[in-house]
């Protein structure tokens, strides 16, 4: 870093935005941190993706890089008094359609790490947490994960806690919709511009905008003539839907206890469908298996996957089949057990996908001073303690090589329907038929 002042402003106030914020100032105590986000940070209702009820906190993936990254982090919110009060360790309940369970343990031994964990036959596990899954859909499962030590987190009161504590520490927080990146004219970033016309300047502008990082690309190549900034297919912003029921008192004792759950499926047939223990308001959470884009033309021409324009992403505006996707997600879970619950609370969450599932966390090869922390792909949120760490050191230049070649904004994409996430729908096909009104 520079001897001289160094100053940031980070685009976004998600989950990577407020990790990398508040790993600088505790770093550089003396820097100069701005966090820009359209939302205030203590709002009811934000478009982040870690905006949320509640979010898994898991290591359980068959990648070793995000098991030790997420064992990382886990050790955090389970030790740490600032995250500790958000993390439940429930444990997973995982059915698994491949070898996954298998390729979890394995990594966990690799990493020198003891959890209780096992793959349990089927027959045992539907008997287990007081055969609360006895009814779940089990074609095609191999075994069922369980890991006691995974668990679930608070979201967005752990958000708005550690964005808080960044501020104390000296992080200045500005809502604004930011509509361009600034450059000057060797074609360095140098600042961002908000839509009110303020124009905010910092050394280095990391973007941490996570479904709305394409389309300001896209704004601001066409403002500055960089046609490299665009994210091409580098980048895809996909929607999926979360719904909740309130639980009586009968089905709260029962599933007070309960783990997370989850229904794996493999690339062919699509995305895994999850389930999370109730809230302390008694609202058990389910995220359907529909992933999709919302292709529109950003510009003349230019067709990319964006959020609706409202600038709530019109989260609260559910569509009927999607809200189906809910109640299949309760039926493969729960049968009988949940026939007579009441879907409630229907949003769609929207996020920045790569083809594989990997993070961008780099800088942008089209313009000095830009970077790049993005891409949770809805995994992100489980590594909020120590993804900025991982941010700080991609802009110091000491991010490992495996890391930096893994994360880079220029690397090769796999194709993208080995990834059982990638968005695979539109979402005009999955509206509501608009009825022909009677003359």
């Amino acid at each position: 870093m520079s001897s001289s002042r160094p100053s940031y402003i980070i685009v976004g106030a998600g989950v990577f935005g407020v990790s990398t914020a508040y790993h600088l100032i505790q770093k550089y105590p003396h820097a100069s941190v701005t966090l820009v986000d359209r939302d205030a940070f203590d709002a009811d209702s934000r478009v982040a993706a870690s905006w949320d009820w509640n979010k898994v906190v898991r290591a359980d993936y068959d990648d070793i890089v995000y098991c030790q990254l997420a064992l990382e982090a886990q050790d955090i919110f389970e030790s740490d008094p600032l995250w500790k009060p958000y993390f439940h360790q429930t444990g997973i309940y995982w059915l698994c359609r491949s070898d996954y369970a298998q390729d979890v343990i394995d990594n966990y031994k690799k990493l020198g790490r003891n959890a209780d964990l096992s793959a349990v036959p089927i027959d045992e596990a539907r008997k287990m947490y007081g055969g609360l899954f006895e009814d779940a859909d089990y074609t095609d499962v191999k075994e069922v994960l369980v890991n006691k030590t995974s668990g679930w987190a608070a979201a967005g009161d752990c958000l708005r806690a550690v964005t808080r504590k960044a501020m104390e520490l000296g992080v200045r927080y500005v809502t604004a919709e930011v509509a361009t990146l600034q450059f000057d004219d060797d074609g360095h970033c140098y600042g961002v511009k908000a839509e009110t016309g303020e124009v905010l300047t910092a050394s280095h502008v990391v973007l941490c905008t996570g479904a709305f990082t394409p389309k300001l690309l896209e704004l601001s190549a066409a403002r500055s003539g960089l046609t490299d900034l665009r994210a091409g297919p580098r980048i895809v912003a996909g929607g999926i839907t979360t719904g909740m029921t309130k639980l009586d008192d009968k089905s709260y004792e029962r599933f007070a206890a309960m783990p997370v759950g989850v229904q794996g499926y493999t690339a062919k047939t699509g995305p895994f469908i999850g389930s999370l223990p109730p809230t302390k308001d008694r609202e058990l959470k389910w995220w359907g298996q529909t992933i999709f884009k919302n292709t529109q033309e950003a510009l003349p021409g230019r067709h990319i996957s964006m959020p609706p324009p409202e600038r709530d992403y019109a989260q609260w505006k559910v569509s009927g089949r999607l809200k189906e996707d809910i109640q299949h997600a309760n039926n493969v879970f729960y049968g009988r057990k949940g026939a007579s619950w009441k879907m409630e609370k229907h949003r769609i969450c929207w996020d920045a996908f790569t083809t594989s599932g990997d993070f961008i966390i780099s800088p942008h090869s089209a313009s000095k001073g830009l970077y790049v922390a993005t891409c949770g792909s809805f995994h992100g949120f489980k590594f909020f303690p120590v993804i900025g760490r991982y941010v700080l050191q991609m802009l110091e230049g000491s991010l490992s090589p495996n890391l930096a070649t893994k994360w880079a904004w220029d690397r090769e994409r796999p194709d993208p329907s080995l990834f059982p996430d990638w968005p695979r729908f539109e979402m005009k096909d999955l509206s509501d038929p608009v009825r022909a009104s009677k003359l």
